[in-house]
């Protein structure tokens, strides 16, 4: 079990709904989300007041059916500042993709940004990305390692739980969404959970993909099987296993119904995740609605699909996931 202050407790409390379970709505999208308002908007329009716009209207509209939000301090601010007053903030530390010039996919800081500003900002958690490879080698691992030993330093002296989110992939291949990741996806995410759960990284909370591309299981497949069901829960069951930290899932804008789909399927194997923070899988399709029509167009999407595809996860939710308090306690 992992055992956290007083101060972080109230942190993950005010992130979390009655349960102790985590529904985040998540919004920290910045280059892809640029690109796609700037696909659809008016020449010379300003992307950067769109994209603060847009998080607005999403954060306005959706944070009265989740326990909290994640944002970036780049275009998010205006946002957390209109959430609903009963949700949690949480803000990205890190910048926006990599450097896909240089191999290695290494993470970097916003330049402007701390835990302890992180937190003077109202936030009740750092949230950091980390792109991993195990296999990948130690001139390029030994350094994400410190990265992360250092952002967990800051969040244990400012006292604000941190979230570290890992997303793996496989440094000799350049299509995670491929067969032949497909194959490796299970041990590389085992073992990146493994690792970071060590005391060392000060991680409170991983935000974590699911150990298996659904599209090649069976009965989600899409014609090509390489799991069957129960090869596909024990990944799920391992992945549980793997870590005393709590952890949450992460929806990979994958659809709406898949996404709960697999949550049902992650119970039914015996993992006991305590939440999620979701994403694109919410609000994505408002997008088009807000670039070409305009802002009163997404809302009323969002006062609609929007809503239900979030009060139908927390339905899922309240059937599968577990409360963090069965992992964490305090010192």
């Amino acid at each position: 079990m992992k055992y956290i202050s007083e101060a972080k407790l109230k942190h993950l409390e005010a992130l979390s709904n009655d349960k102790k379970v985590i529904s985040a709505l998540a919004i920290d999208q910045r280059g892809s989300l640029r690109k796609m308002i700037a696909a659809d908007a008016e020449e010379g329009a300003d992307i950067q007041s769109l994209v603060e716009q847009f998080k607005v209207a999403v954060s306005e509209e959706l944070t009265p059916f989740a326990s909290s939000i994640l944002l970036d301090p780049e275009y998010g601010i205006p946002a957390a500042e209109h959430r609903d007053s009963n949700a949690g903030l949480l803000l990205s530390y890190e910048k926006t993709g990599y450097d896909a010039d240089e191999p290695g996919r290494f993470p970097d800081l916003i330049d402007d940004q701390s835990a302890k500003r992180i937190k003077e900002e109202g936030g009740n958690a750092v949230k950091f990305l980390l792109y991993y490879d195990p296999d990948e080698g130690d001139e390029v691992n030994d350094r994400k390692k410190a990265f992360v030993e250092r952002i967990g330093a800051e969040c244990e002296a400012e006292d604000i739980p941190f979230f570290l989110e890992i997303v793996t992939y496989d440094a000799k291949l350049n299509d995670e969404k491929s067969k032949e990741y497909a194959k490796l996806k299970p041990q590389k995410v085992l073992d990146s959970v493994k690792l970071f759960s060590e005391d060392r990284y000060n991680v409170d909370v991983l935000k974590l993909e699911v150990p298996v591309n659904m599209k090649y299981v069976e009965g989600f497949d899409d014609g090509e099987v390489l799991y069957t069901q129960d090869e596909a829960k024990a990944y799920f069951k391992q992945q549980s296993e793997a870590t005393d930290l709590p952890f949450i899932f992460l929806s990979a804008g994958v659809s709406t119904q898949l996404f709960q789909d697999t949550l049902r399927f992650a119970k039914e194997a015996g993992s006991e995740f305590n939440g999620v923070l979701c994403g694109r899988a919410t609000w994505k399709d408002s997008i088009p609605e807000f670039a070409q029509k305009g802002d009163e167009a997404a809302r009323a999407w969002l006062e609609e699909t929007g809503k239900a595809n979030i009060q139908s996860l927390n339905d899922v939710l309240e059937e599968t996931a577990v409360p963090w308090t069965d992992r964490i306690g305090t010192k």
